[in-house]
């Protein structure tokens, strides 16, 4: 502990007075059991932080290698999604065409059942 060059010896008797009525409330015993469990917890943690390490530098190793095949396939997803619409698209086309040109081939209100029987994907569930 410093002393000011004007600390008076008064000053200095009372605070190394409080420093020793600090030191008594708790043992040295006690401290060196705190001292003992905090470095077993700082082990602990420092075991874990090198695991954690190790594995988020697999995980990202292991994402560099498959990232390229998740935008290919996602890309591909997109692609056969638009193809897929396109074509549902035509075939709506081509069933309002047959309906309107031969109305007799389909019954009342079964042209409205069967035009689009394929889920709305882009809405969720409700």
């Amino acid at each position: 502990m410093e002393k000011s060059p004007g600390a008076s010896p008064e000053a200095a008797a009372a605070a190394a007075e409080v420093a020793d009525q600090f030191r008594s409330l708790v043992s040295a015993e006690d401290v060196g059991s705190i001292k003992q469990a905090q470095h077993l917890i700082l082990g602990r943690l420092q075991d874990s932080n090198a695991v954690l390490t190790h594995f988020n530098e697999y995980s990202e190793q292991c994402f560099a290698e498959v990232s390229g095949d998740f935008a290919s396939k996602t890309r591909l997803l997109k692609s056969m999604k638009d193809d897929l619409d396109h074509i549902f698209l035509k075939l709506r086309s081509m069933k309002s065409r047959l309906a309107a040109t031969y109305p007799d081939a389909f019954p009342d209100g079964a042209m409205a059942k069967t035009m689009d029987q394929r889920p709305d994907l882009e809405n969720p569930l409700e």
